[in-house]
C-alpha cells in the first residue's frame, strides 16, 4: 500500500511574492489568480513569509485612523495597526511562514494545517526553495477516487499481496467510497486485520466489516493472559 503524500496532491503552479512587492500589486496578484494567500520569496527564492488576505485587510480596517506606533499599545491590535501602515510584502507578511514538505504524508499534513491554523502551506525543498503549495481543499483529493480504483487497492495490495488471501475468500464492494468485506476466514485476527488495512487505504471513507470467522485467536489469548 502507498500512504498519499503532499507531493501526490500538493499544487505545482503557485503564486508568489518578492520582499519589494508592493501592497497595490500584491492585491492586484491575488485578484488576478483568485488565490486568497501568497508566499513571500527572498533574493534567493526561498519562502520567509505568508501574505494573505487579512494581511492586506488590516489597511481597511484603519481607513481614516491614524496607523502610526500608539503608546501603550501591544498585541494583537499592534501588529494589525503595523500592518496597516505597511507598504511592502516583507512589512505584510506573516513570518516565519508554516511550510511542509513534498514526502509528508497528508495525514501529517493535514494535522500541521489544524494545529497552526492554516488554511495552506508553502511545499518547499530541504533548503526552503518553494515547489508548490497544498491546503486543506488538495488534502481532500483522495476522496475523490473512483470506486473501482479503491475496489482495486483493496483486493491487490491489502488482501493478495500483504495477507496472502485470495479475493474469493474475502469479497469486496466499494460504493461512494465505503468498502464492504464478505467472506469467511479461518481466524478472527485475520479479519480485524483485513479490517484495519482496508481503513488505512487513501480514500476509504468507511469499511463495513461482515468478514465471518471460525476460531477466536483474538479474546482467548488475552484472557490467559489476564489469569497469569
Amino acid at each position: 500500500m502507498n500512504p498519499w503524500k503532499v507531493e501526490d496532491v500538493m499544487s505545482k503552479k503557485v503564486v508568489s511574492v518578492r520582499l519589494n512587492t508592493p501592497y497595490g500589486e500584491i492585491v492586484s496578484t491575488l485578484a488576478k489568480h483568485k488565490v486568497s494567500a501568497v508566499p513571500v520569496l527572498d533574493r534567493f527564492s526561498r519562502v520567509v513569509g505568508i501574505v494573505s488576505e487579512a494581511d492586506l485587510l488590516h489597511k481597511v480596517e484603519f481607513l481614516g485612523q491614524d496607523t502610526e506606533p500608539q503608546f501603550l499599545e501591544w498585541g494583537t491590535r499592534k501588529v494589525n495597526r503595523s500592518k496597516a501602515n505597511a507598504d511592502t510584502a516583507e512589512q505584510l507578511m506573516t513570518s516565519p511562514a508554516v511550510t511542509t514538505q513534498p514526502g509528508v504524508s497528508v495525514i501529517a499534513a493535514a494535522r500541521r494545517l489544524e494545529e497552526k491554523h492554516v488554511k495552506r502551506m508553502p511545499v518547499v525543498d530541504a533548503f526552503g526553495l518553494l515547489l508548490g503549495i497544498v491546503s486543506r481543499t488538495d488534502l481532500l483529493k483522495m476522496y475523490l477516487r473512483p470506486d473501482h480504483e479503491l475496489r482495486h487497492e483493496v483486493v491487490e495490495d491489502v488482501l493478495r499481496r500483504t495477507l496472502h488471501i485470495d479475493a474469493l475468500t474475502i469479497e469486496v464492494e466499494v460504493v461512494d467510497g465505503v468498502v464492504i468485506l464478505n467472506g469467511h476466514v479461518d481466524r478472527r485476527s485475520i479479519a480485524e486485520i483485513a479490517v484495519n488495512l482496508t481503513k488505512s487505504v487513501p480514500g476509504v471513507i468507511r469499511v463495513v466489516d461482515q468478514i465471518l470467522w471460525s476460531r477466536d485467536d483474538v479474546t482467548v489469548p488475552a484472557l490467559l493472559a489476564d489469569c497469569r
